[in-house]
């Protein structure tokens, strides 16, 4: 069932969107030649715990990080670690955080110093699909008029979708109703109310769309090992605009 949320929930939502976007602005900031994937986790969790919030990761499902941290080919739930990151690697971050009894969660990809044409390419490519997205997110509107507006820029720009791990529901819950493909066919699925709250988060491939889950049980990487990116926030359906609650701070 989907939950719609009361002007008070929404409100505190709004709380943990602020804080959740300020981690990934925070982990943004440190994403450069020399630094490990687990310094950046640290400072996310350290963050995050001095605004009152906990890490909404953090024993996930037993993830036993605060963030997660994936470079170059890996798509998703990278785990931080000993890995220095070097110049020229893309690096996505994924971070939620917990408060007032609601979650945020946002990611984004960034640039470890200089990058190639191609990997800022895709970056690009991947937080325009978001945004092509939401114009869609609506009310009135479909759910797969997102999935299908995603779908549609990133292929026209020559990338693939991950058809395995899709966008949800966020709320009191981290994966609440419903699944939100980033793919799909205009005018199906639910229809859009307002007082949803949507993790929407294109993973976009640079060459084929499928991918591998590591040993480590979390990480999925491309199969063909060409470069990954990922773009998410919280977003609120109103009845206008939608409201990305995990937007950066201006």
């Amino acid at each position: 069932m989907i939950t719609l949320k009361s002007a008070h929930e929404i409100d505190l939502m709004r709380r943990a969107g602020k804080i959740t976007a300020a981690a990934r602005a925070l982990a943004g900031e440190m994403v450069r030649p020399g630094v490990t994937t687990q310094e950046i986790d640290h400072a996310v969790e350290h963050f995050i715990r001095k605004q009152g919030a906990v890490p909404s990761f953090l024993h996930y499902h037993g993830y036993p990080a605060s963030a997660c941290i994936s470079v170059n080919d890996e798509v998703i739930h990278g785990i931080p670690g000993k890995r220095v990151l070097q110049e020229g690697d893309i690096v996505s971050v994924d971070v939620g955080a917990y408060i007032g009894g609601f979650h945020g969660d946002c990611a984004a990809t960034f640039a470890c110093g200089q990058i190639s044409k191609e990997a800022q390419d895709l970056i690009d490519v991947t937080r325009q699909s978001f945004f092509e997205g939401i114009k869609f997110a609506k009310e009135g509107y479909r759910l797969q008029d997102i999935s299908a507006a995603i779908q549609s820029y990133a292929e026209s720009h020559g990338c693939s979708i991950v058809r395995e791990y899709v966008g949800h529901g966020v709320g009191a819950e981290m994966h609440e109703s419903p699944e939100i493909p980033n793919y799909g066919h205009p005018g199906r699925g639910p229809r859009l109310l307002r007082g949803m709250t949507l993790a929407i988060e294109p993973m976009v491939n640079a060459g084929s769309a499928a991918i591998k889950l590591m040993p480590d049980g979390w990480t999925v990487r491309t199969l063909d090992g060409k470069w990954a990116a990922h773009y998410e926030n919280t977003v609120l359906i109103t009845d206008g605009e939608p409201e990305i609650l995990t937007a950066p701070a201006i």
